[in-house]
């Protein structure tokens, strides 16, 4: 990808510090604009036809007064105009500015966290949730499709966590798809508030402890997360069951 805007080496060594990494205005609001669009048309459709055994898990129950999703999954392959982000050139350069060269996306989510009530994200590790051969092969690309704040929920991390352990993760009885660390493991490394601008993205190491908080605001949250990693990863022990058929090579 050589050629093309990367991160420059104090951004990458305050990802390998920190774990995490916010880059500002990587795409226009306009873009971000007709990805909304476009993730509108199709949680309407998925909402109408979505079973009712499927509603715990893509449904958000925080929002009490209307019907609304808090996710849909795999973007990159329903969706063109989400692929077209996955293969965008200057995200791509800064993904293997991270975990080298020859990536593909495995897994991808969009977060709709609506507000007046969309519910928070309890606090997890990525490479728990997918299980690869290599820690350090996994990164998530975390791009804010409206402002993420505060106050509408936006992600926090543990800094420095990137270095520790894969610790095992809870399930609450009531909601299995919320795999979280325990709350004695998390009560030794304190997060901090990442907020991202709208068109900014938020890249994390897979280790790196991150939760989101409920969006009490009266603004949407909406976010896309493309899940990249290096090609040659063996995916040895997810705690979900992933269609390892959807992992679509971008380099």
């Amino acid at each position: 990808m050589a050629g093309v805007n990367a991160l420059t080496l104090a951004q990458i060594e305050s990802y390998r510090e920190q774990g995490h990494l916010t880059v500002p205005a990587v795409f226009t609001p306009q873009r971000m604009q007709e990805i909304i669009a476009d993730i509108e048309r199709w949680g309407e459709a998925v909402l109408a036809d979505l079973p009712p055994a499927q509603r715990a898990w893509y449904v958000d129950g925080g929002v009490k007064a209307r019907t609304v999703l808090r996710k849909l999954d795999n973007p990159h392959h329903q969706r063109a105009a989400a692929r077209r982000l996955a293969f965008e050139p200057r995200l791509v350069q800064m993904v293997e500015d991270l975990i080298g060269p020859g990536v593909s996306v495995y897994f991808s989510q969009i977060f709709f966290k609506p507000p007046e009530g969309g519910g928070p994200k309890p606090a997890h590790q990525d490479n728990y949730y997918f299980g690869p051969n290599d820690a350090e092969a996994l990164v998530t690309a975390w791009i804010a499709l409206d402002d993420a704040t505060i106050e509408n929920g936006c992600l926090y991390y543990a800094e420095g966590t990137q270095r520790g352990p894969v610790y095992a993760h809870v399930t609450p009885p009531d909601e299995p798809y919320n795999l979280q660390l325990p709350a004695e493991t998390l009560a030794l490394y304190p997060a901090s508030a990442a907020p991202v601008p709208c068109g900014g993205v938020s890249f994390h190491h897979g280790n790196t402890f991150h939760h989101s908080g409920p969006n009490l605001s009266r603004r949407w949250r909406r976010a896309c997360a493309l899940h990249y990693v290096r090609n040659a990863t063996v995916f040895e022990h997810p705690a979900l069951p992933y269609n390892h058929e959807l992992k679509l090579r971008i380099t």
